[in-house]
């Protein structure tokens, strides 16, 4: 009976330990967020989600946290770490990408309104079927359709700056099968692999045999309005699909040498974009 009493007694405090050490993370947890909240003014569109991990896992959202708010740590300057978390030699693994399946066009429309068209036939159809749905849309040559693709394989991630009336919020792209998927740098900060997209772009190549590809973009409209997801297209399309000495150097840098990779270049190429 004393060995039990004894043994009792040692899983108590260990209990104890245990909920002591967990409401300290909470609250100190919760000190972060707070300071998100008053650093980042795009706190509110990812508020809900953040705040789960916060307290399920409130080791983890510290560990995170620390990322976004300490600009140096270590000797490191913030881009580093953004760059450590984006690289797509960390991040992304081409046999996982191979996985992803192939979105199809018959998924979103009837094929056989198209299958005896030509492609200017094909591109009034697209536009007119998309114009009254709140999603993008758009149909790109196959040079340009090719140049993105082939620019795609050699950077299949990086950052959008998207104009906000309090500056700048950065977006992160990512390629993967016939899609491009768009998630905020401050979701991916927290989630990682798990954060939620606020655009989806899809190509369908369906009609490639005539000329043209076709292009289907879905936003989450509690993050993006229609003109922010359609800038954030432009953009994608101005770093892939044109050549540009300016656009091409700071792709090379992020993808390969991402600790030389700073933020206000990025802004500075796009700063003239506005949204209309």
């Amino acid at each position: 009976m004393a060995f039990c009493r004894s043994s009792f007694s040692l899983l108590t405090v260990n209990q104890c330990l245990v909920r002591t050490i967990t409401m300290s993370a909470q609250r100190r947890a919760e000190e972060a967020l707070e300071k998100i909240k008053e650093k980042n003014p795009y706190y509110d569109k990812y508020a809900e989600k953040i705040s789960k991990l916060q307290q399920t896992s409130p080791e983890e959202f510290l560990e995170k946290v620390d990322k976004v708010m300490n600009p140096i740590k270590g000797g490191k300057s913030q881009a580093r770490s953004y760059s450590e978390l984006l690289n797509p030699k960390v991040s992304i693994k081409p046999e996982a990408s191979a996985e992803i399946p192939y979105k199809k066009l018959s998924d979103v429309m009837k094929i056989e309104l198209i299958q005896d068209k030509n492609a200017d036939e094909i591109s009034k159809i697209w536009l007119e079927y998309h114009k009254t749905k709140d999603v993008l849309a758009a149909t790109l040559t196959l040079e340009h359709y090719d140049a993105l693709m082939g620019r795609a394989k050699k950077h299949p991630i990086f950052l959008l700056p998207l104009p906000r009336s309090e500056g700048f919020e950065f977006i992160m792209l990512q390629f993967a099968s016939n899609a491009v998927h768009f998630t905020p740098l401050l979701a991916y900060q927290v989630h990682n692999e798990n954060a939620p997209e606020c655009l989806t772009m899809v190509h369908y190549t369906e009609c490639r045999d005539k000329g043209i590809i076709l292009m289907r973009g879905e936003y989450d409209s509690n993050v993006l309005n229609g003109q922010e997801a359609q800038c954030l297209a432009n953009q994608m399309q101005m770093f892939y699909c044109k050549t540009d000495q300016g656009k091409q150097r700071l792709l090379d840098i992020f993808t390969n040498k991402p600790s030389e990779f700073k933020h206000m270049d990025l802004i500075k190429e796009v700063e003239n974009i506005q949204l209309v």
